[in-house]
């Protein structure tokens, strides 16, 4: 079977928001995912676009992985691209779409003059952490990641 790695469009948003709860559920978080398919489609092909979404497309027109990103900034380095999900379907792991995604991410990166790449991998993902180490990337054990949730900014702010 061959992949095509491409851009997604509007009309790969309902498979790629069932790889996207594949993911939460691989994860074993399914009930976290808050975002539904219609603010996606907005979030993603709106007036205003939040991500930047490949898809891998198989020669029978199957979706079997995708990679959402978006543009960040850093203060000392400039553009950077943050990739938010590597996903590839179960049936379809195991065949170099993770290293497929990677070299597009990549070389998109480097002909936009992004600074770098950054994303993060599950400690137990092991996979993944394999897929990166081959590739020779940094995994950085000296910062922590911080997030505070919808709930977490309404308490903050006293809203009810």
């Amino acid at each position: 079977m061959r992949f095509t790695i491409r851009r997604g469009q509007i009309k790969d948003c309902e498979k790629v928001f069932e790889l996207i709860n594949e993911l939460a559920e691989f994860e074993n978080a399914a009930d976290k995912v808050e975002n539904n398919l219609e603010q996606f489609v907005i979030d993603g092909f709106g007036r205003e676009q939040y991500f930047l979404l490949w898809v891998a497309e198989t020669d029978d027109n199957q979706i079997a992985g995708m990679a959402l990103c978006y543009k960040a900034y850093s203060t000392w380095k400039g553009k950077m691209l943050y990739l938010d999900d590597l996903v590839v379907k179960e049936k379809f792991r195991r065949k170099g779409l993770g290293q497929k995604f990677l070299d597009v991410l990549i070389r998109f990166a480097y002909d936009n003059d992004f600074k770098a790449i950054k994303w993060q991998v599950l400690d137990w993902n092991e996979p993944a952490i394999n897929l990166y180490a081959k590739n020779g990337l940094t995994f950085d054990k000296e910062w922590i990641d911080c997030k505070m949730n919808f709930e977490q900014i309404s308490n903050y702010l006293n809203i009810k």
